[in-house]
């Protein structure tokens, strides 16, 4: 899922930029005629730990296919680099909490039941953990904001694979949607519309035969609130 997915017939409204869950972003405004540059430009694991350089300025992706589609789309938007972006940044860097839940690197913290310690998930401690997962999307924000950018970040699909570990999912969302919030990113947060009473992202918001993405439907969410923020 990271093929380009940018449309560019008029001005664009926005850079996407993210993992694979902002293929259904890309796809749900495209479907709506709505102009924008971008799309995913690798795999959400990719944007956890250190990802890119930067000069102070402009940002270089270490990943030479990821940089090879970040100048893509910048020159969609003629745009020599994020500095001075002329359209705000939709992303999704860093919010693919499964890949922070999975469920084998949490072992090390349960008990001999299989338990979490009480309180754990809710501790400074957990948090400081999280943080340092995610510790290279959490730079990239803070160069965003540093820069004077406008960044709306993408919740993920309360999806959760069997890989992952359903408790620390919620709580590691959250720990990540405060920290992104933090450095001034505007959060678009669907979990109230999109699950059922368990918490779990209903089947009509789920891409079939898949257990991470949302679908199309899912996308169209996004960009209705990408709309209602004036993007």
């Amino acid at each position: 899922m990271t093929t380009p997915c940018s449309t560019t017939t008029a001005p664009a409204r926005f850079l996407l930029l993210g993992d694979s869950h902002a293929a259904c972003i890309g796809q749900a405004a495209r479907a709506a005629g709505l102009p924008f540059a971008g799309g995913p430009v690798g795999s959400g694991r990719e944007f956890l730990g250190p990802f890119f350089d930067t000069d102070g300025t402009e940002i270089r992706f270490r990943a030479s296919e990821g940089q090879r589609l970040y100048r893509e789309f910048l020159d969609a938007l003629d745009a020599g680099g994020l500095a001075g972006l002329p359209v705000p940044l939709v992303c999704t860097f860093g919010l693919s909490a499964h890949t922070v839940a999975v469920r084998q690197n949490w072992d090390v913290h349960r008990d001999r039941r299989g338990d979490f310690p009480e309180s754990f998930l809710r501790s400074a401690y957990f948090s400081a953990l999280v943080q340092a997962v995610i510790r290279g999307a959490l730079a990239f924000y803070d160069h965003t904001a540093a820069l004077g950018l406008r960044v709306v970040a993408v919740m993920p699909p309360q999806r959760v694979p069997d890989m992952s570990d359903a408790r620390v999912f919620h709580a590691a969302q959250d720990v990540i949607r405060d920290e992104v919030a933090a450095r001034g990113v505007e959060i678009v947060d669907l979990r109230a519309r999109v699950t059922d009473r368990s918490g779990e992202q209903r089947p009509a918001f789920c891409l079939p035969n898949d257990t991470i993405h949302g679908n199309l439907a899912f996308g169209r969410l996004v960009v209705a609130e990408l709309l209602d923020r004036g993007l």
